[in-house]
């Protein structure tokens, strides 16, 4: 007996559940994008060390200096010659933490120095911090896994 072949017939697949599983996802990783990295300059070269630990939650109030290697200060976007030319920076934002009820002290600022800055450049930067009223500071370096 001879079997009579059917034509085929187009089958779609509806794609709409597979886009909105798609546009869901980009939305979820969006959120848990690593925003530090967004305050990070490729110029400044981190130096290495085998002591250095990642912290372990998130800083309060951070405010993130980065040291040139020339020690010129970027901040923001902006670039200050002298550790001294930041003054008026910092205490600006000295006023916007105590016009929101918090206290500089509890502020954290984050200092990226470039490995070939001289450690002088570094400490004239922190004292002006600390003139202004800023007592927390974290220094970055490139954390070296040892053998």
């Amino acid at each position: 007996m001879k079997v009579k072949a059917k034509p085929a017939e187009m089958v779609e697949i509806d794609m709409t559940p597979m886009i909105d599983m798609t546009f869901q996802l980009i939305a979820f990783f969006m959120i848990l994008i690593n925003f530090d990295a967004a305050e990070q300059d490729e110029r400044i070269k981190l130096p290495g060390s085998a002591l250095a630990k990642p912290h372990d939650g998130p800083l309060e109030s951070p405010i993130t200096l980065q040291v040139t290697r020339n020690g010129a200060t970027l901040i923001g976007g902006t670039l200050y010659a002298t550790p001294e030319s930041l003054t008026p920076l910092l205490k600006s934002e000295k006023y916007v933490m105590e016009s929101q009820g918090k206290s500089e002290k509890n502020a954290t600022i984050i200092v990226r120095a470039h490995k070939d800055v001289k450690t002088g450049q570094v400490q004239k930067l922190i004292k002006v911090c600390q003139e202004v009223g800023f007592e927390k500071f974290t220094l970055r370096a490139k954390e070296e896994v040892g053998y």
